[in-house]
């Protein structure tokens, strides 16, 4: 009887014909790999680009101000920013210390001059006191 060592390293040996015919291991190509994944990259962040400039927000408006606060009304004054010349269209609310929405409106904001940012005020009727109001998003005039 032979012993055999935990250190030793044997390979082991298969009847022939039994499994078929052994691989030989697959050499790796890492740069290939990697050189795909940054083309990948590229491409996907050309598009995100593209997409973001032909459908992104071109229409925004947030509140600067709002005063004359009633149990009736309050007052705001928002900022505009659209694309050049163009007119938008704005939806604001008021709402109340309890989150509730207490007012509504939806303001056409013209742009005679060109203008890319401009400064709108608007006098907003209420149901109820309102405790804070803001602008809930701007778009394009249709």
């Amino acid at each position: 009887m032979t012993e055999t060592h935990a250190t030793e390293a044997v390979t082991p040996v298969f009847p022939p014909g039994r499994y078929g015919r052994r691989r030989a291991p697959q050499r790796r190509r890492p740069v290939l790999f990697a050189a795909l994944v940054a083309v990948l990259l590229v491409v996907t962040g050309l598009i995100s680009v593209k997409l973001y400039q032909q459908y992104g927000p071109d229409y925004s408006g947030e509140v600067v101000s709002y005063t004359d606060i009633t149990d009736s009304q309050i007052r705001i004054t928002f900022q505009v920013t659209v694309p050049e010349g163009e007119p938008a269209r704005c939806a604001l609310r008021a709402r109340s210390y309890d989150g509730a929405q207490v007012g509504y409106a939806d303001v056409l904001v013209d742009n005679p001059g060109g203008a890319r940012q401009m400064t709108q005020e608007h006098l907003l009727a209420t149901t109820a006191k309102p405790f804070m109001a803001e602008v809930l998003g701007c778009r394009p005039v249709e």
